[in-house]
C-alpha cells in the first residue's frame, strides 16, 4: 500500500490559495472576503493539528496566518465559508525585475574578487547521497532527517519503508526552509509529498514575497507533477526536485561560503549533504551487490537453489541499468542494486535523472562520474582492485615454509 501522510497541510495550503489567488491586486472592499478566507484556512490548520505536530510546513502556516490575520485587520470570529474561485490578472508573473544588487550573489559578494566555488549534493534511489564532498554513501536513515541546515536555508527529508517490512527506503517527503533575507526575501517554505510536487510554496506564492528583491526566490515548474526547479539567486543556489515513480529525488547546487555558513559547526552533525550519513545508518551496497552477484552464478550452476523474490536477476538488473547508464561508476551501481533490492524499474530512472541533474549543477565536470575505489566487482574477481599480499601475510607463508 501507499505510504500517505496523515498531516494534509498541503490541502489547507492549495484551498487558500485557490480562494485568494489575486486578491493582494483588489481594493480595501475586498478586505471581508480575504479575511473569510483566513479563517477558512485556519480551521483548516486547527483539523489538521493533531496528525501535523512537528511538520515545519504546518507550523510555518500557522504563523503565517496570524500575520495576515494582522495585516489585513481581520477579527478571528467570523464566517468561514470559502470565497468564490479567483484567477490572477492577465500578465501577472509574480515577477520582478528591479532586484536591489544585494539580491544576486555573484554581483553583490563577490563584486571586487574571484567567480565563487560551487559544490553539489544529491539524494535519489533506496536512498543514495552524494555529499557536498564527493562522497558517495547508500544509507538507511528512515524517518526524518536533515539535508542542509545553515544560516540561509533548512531542508529535511522523509524516507519510509518501500516495502511492508523492507530495509529498503526512499525519500517520500521534503521540507525545504528559505529563512528571511534582508530586503530580498520573506521566510518561505516549500514542501512536497509522494505524489504531490507542487509548483508554488506552502502559501500559494511562486517568489520571495512582498520585499523588493523578491524575484531572487522563484519556483519554475519543469515538467508537471514530476520536476520543480527553484532559483535562490540571493544565495547563488539551484534546486531540483522530482517525483520519480512514486518517490522523490533532490539535487542542489550552492557555493562553498554558503554551505559553510553555519553558526555552531560542532551541532551540524547530521547535516548529511555536509557531513555524510552517520556510521550506523551507511550500507556497504558494494559488498551485498557483490554477493548478489556470486549468490546468481551459483543458481545457474545449481538449479536446487530456490529463485530470489525480487523480480530482477542480477544480470537482468545490470542490463536494465545500462539501458540509461552507460558508464559502470558509482550510479549504475546504486541503480543494479536498487533493482534487486526493490524490483522497481523507477529507481533505474531515479539513479539515471540524479545523474543528469549532476551533469547541470556540478561546477567540475571532471568529476561527474564516481568510482568504487574499494573492491572490483567483476565476475570471478573477489580481491580488492589494485592490492597485493600485505608484508605480514608474506612473513605468515615464510614461517608456515620453515616449519615444513
Amino acid at each position: 500500500p501507499a505510504v500517505t501522510s496523515p498531516c494534509k497541510i498541503l490541502k489547507c495550503n492549495s484551498e487558500f490559495w485557490a480562494a485568494t489567488s489575486g486578491s493582494h491586486h483588489l481594493g480595501a472592499e475586498e478586505a471581508p472576503e480575504f479575511c473569510t478566507a483566513l479563517r477558512a484556512y485556519a480551521h483548516c490548520t486547527r483539523r489538521t493539528a493533531r496528525t501535523c505536530r512537528g511538520d515545519l510546513a504546518y507550523h510555518s502556516a500557522v504563523h503565517g496566518i496570524d500575520d495576515l490575520m494582522v495585516q489585513h485587520n481581520c477579527s478571528k470570529d467570523g464566517p468561514t465559508s470559502q470565497p468564490r474561485l479567483r484567477t490572477l490578472p492577465p500578465g501577472d508573473s509574480q515577477e520582478r525585475s528591479d532586484s536591489p544588487e544585494i539580491c544576486h550573489y555573484e554581483k553583490s559578494f563577490h563584486k571586487h574578487s574571484a567567480a565563487p566555488n560551487y559544490t553539489h549534493c544529491g539524494l535519489f534511489g533506496d536512498p543514495h547521497l552524494r555529499t557536498f564532498t564527493d562522497t558517495f554513501q547508500t544509507c538507511k536513515v528512515q524517518g526524518a532527517w536533515p539535508l542542509i541546515d545553515n544560516n540561509y536555508l533548512n531542508v529535511q527529508v522523509t524516507n519510509t519503508p518501500v516495502l511492508p517490512g523492507s530495509s529498503a527506503t526512499a525519500t517520500s517527503k521534503l521540507t525545504i526552509i528559505f529563512k528571511s533575507f534582508q530586503e530580498c526575501v520573506d521566510q518561505k517554505v516549500y514542501q512536497a509529498e509522494m505524489d504531490e510536487l507542487p509548483a508554488a510554496f506552502v502559501d500559494g506564492s511562486k517568489n520571495g514575497g512582498d520585499k523588493h528583491g523578491a524575484n531572487s526566490l522563484k519556483i519554475t515548474e519543469k515538467v508537471s507533477g514530476q520536476h520543480i526547479e527553484i532559483q535562490a539567486k540571493y544565495i547563488g543556489t539551484t534546486i531540483v526536485v522530482r517525483q520519480v515513480g512514486r518517490y522523490l529525488t533532490f539535487a542542489v547546487r550552492m557555493p562553498e561560503e554558503v554551505v559553510n555558513a553555519v553558526e555552531d559547526r560542532d551541532s551540524q552533525g547530521l547535516y548529511l549533504c555536509l557531513r555524510g550519513c552517520p556510521l550506523n545508518q551507511q550500507i556497504d551496497f558494494q559488498t551485498i551487490r557483490s554477493a548478489q552477484a556470486t549468490e546468481g552464478r551459483a543458481r545457474r550452476k545449481g538449479p536446487s537453489l530456490p529463485a530470489p523474490p525480487e523480480a530482477f536477476t542480477y544480470e537482468t538488473a545490470t542490463a536494465k541499468c545500462r539501458e540509461k547508464l552507460p558508464v559502470e561508476d558509482l550510479y549504475f551501481q546504486s541503480c543494479v542494486f536498487d533493482l534487486l533490492t526493490t524490483g522497481d524499474v523507477n529507481f533505474m530512472l531515479a539513479a539515471y535523472y540524479a545523474f543528469e541533474d549532476v551533469k547541470m549543477l556540478h561546477s567540475n565536470k571532471d568529476k561527474l562520474h564516481l568510482y568504487e575505489r574499494t573492491r572490483d566487482l567483476t565476475p570471478g574477481n573477489a580481491a580488492p582492485m589494485g592490492t597485493h599480499p600485505t608484508p605480514w601475510v608474506a612473513l605468515l607463508c615464510l614461517c608456515w615454509l620453515c616449519l615444513l
